[in-house]
């Protein structure tokens, strides 16, 4: 008995602590299940036309409607998270390797190298990501690939400053001072002691840059810059429906609700990974 008030109470705690953060985590793990098992949980095809019953409005039958083609919205909705989600996940996770390559080298190493890659670093961010992002996309070519590879190349500044940040802290740790007045190797000294502490803040990063790479693919995909006309995108659909925002507003309404509510549900849970891996929120109780 006692047990399990101790449980109920463990639970109450963390979710008064970390409510809007569970609540946006378990959106975001819905919309990407729904997303993975798209062919399975969606309706229709989401390429199928029916012209006689374009614009439907939303009804028992088609429940967010179907656009200028008749397609069902709703299906389209739903596949139409893959090349968002798959191209913005791909581009954090090479912004953050390269990114972190970049910082420690250079945090660590110090001297010239240290100070060629800042000012590279510089360099990028002097421009906003969104405008590096497509002046890449221009020069590579229209493509969900490059839009990845843009996207990652305009973040990769940002984890490199962190972690450079983090580095020039680390190293004059004790432990690390220590490891290497006993002779350990640099490699060793980076993977045993510098990597493992310095995961919290970059993954907390990561989530927020998750939120910023699904805005930025879903612009470059509006402007007509990743995936072809016509394929289930959420930035293209809305940009095939702005027209229609008065005659059908449920054509770029639902799309742009899924863009919006996925960026807000990355947000807040990332919001709840600072307050959970930050040390000094813990001690705080904040």
């Amino acid at each position: 008995m006692q047990a399990e008030k101790n449980t109920v109470s463990r639970v109450g705690a963390i979710w008064r602590r970390y409510d809007i953060a569970l609540v946006g985590g378990a959106i975001f793990a819905i919309i990407l299940l729904v997303t993975i098992l798209a062919s399975a949980v969606a309706p229709y095809d989401p390429m199928a036309r029916n012209i006689k019953n374009r614009f439907a409005k939303p009804s028992a039958e088609y429940a967010f409607g179907t656009d200028q083609l008749g397609r069902d919205v709703l299906s389209r909705v739903i596949h139409g998270g893959r090349p968002i989600l798959g191209a913005s996940f791909s581009a954090v996770i090479a912004a953050l390797a390269v990114g972190t390559i970049i910082g420690v080298s250079g945090g660590y190493r110090g001297g010239w190298l240290d100070t060629a890659f800042m000012r590279l670093m510089d360099v990028m961010l002097s421009f906003p990501s969104i405008l590096l992002a497509i002046l890449i996309v221009a020069t590579l070519g229209v493509g969900l690939l490059n839009v990845t590879a843009a996207i990652g190349f305009a973040m990769a500044p940002v984890f490199a400053r962190l972690a450079r940040s983090i580095v020039i802290t680390l190293v004059r740790e004790e432990y690390v001072v220590a490891a290497r007045s006993l002779g350990a190797h640099d490699r060793h000294i980076i993977w045993r002691h510098i990597l493992p502490n310095m995961m919290p803040p970059i993954i907390v990063q990561a989530s927020a840059m998750l939120a910023v790479a699904i805005g930025t693919a879903s612009a470059l995909n509006f402007i007509g810059l990743g995936v072809e006309p016509g394929t289930p995108d959420w930035g293209m659909m809305v940009a095939e429906g702005q027209r229609l925002i008065f005659d059908a507003p449920h054509v770029p309404l639902f799309p742009g609700l899924a863009i919006t509510i996925t960026v807000l549900s990355v947000n807040y849970m990332g919001d709840g990974l600072r307050d959970h891996l930050d040390p000094k929120l813990r001690r705080q109780g904040i």
